[in-house]
């Protein structure tokens, strides 16, 4: 990987903690602990899986055998699995806004869309 595609990565990770940022301060004004709990949680699950996703995805794309990809697919699987349980917990036992935990959740999507936007509008 070069330095500019790690230098983009840094970038990425550091509008994903923005965002987060920005998305808990506007969830303030509805005086809802369980909102902005929700946002904090579901932008903190939704970071910690884009992370995951960058550093295995590093690692199948250093050695691209096979085995190293179907290992990578049956970890996303996996992934998949634990989030929904991690949600089910988070939703039906400790009552988290749903909400809130789908804003945080769209933290890196919401990334995502901003930048292709942005390189949209930068290339006319």
């Amino acid at each position: 990987m070069s330095d500019a595609d790690q230098s983009f990565l840094d970038r990425v990770a550091l509008r994903n903690l923005v965002i987060l940022a920005v998305l808990l301060v506007l969830s303030l004004p509805w005086r809802s602990a369980a909102l902005s709990l929700g946002i904090l949680v579901g932008g903190l699950l939704a970071l910690g899986g884009f992370w995951w996703q960058q550093r295995t995805l590093r690692r199948v794309l250093e050695q691209p055998t096979p085995q190293a990809a179907r290992g990578f697919q049956v970890r996303y699987f996996l992934r998949l699995a634990g989030l929904g349980l991690i949600l089910y917990v988070l939703i039906g036992r400790l009552g988290l806004h749903p909400v809130g935990l789908t804003l945080g959740l769209s933290v890196v999507v919401i990334n995502i869309f901003c930048t292709a936007l942005a390189r949209l509008v930068r290339r006319g």
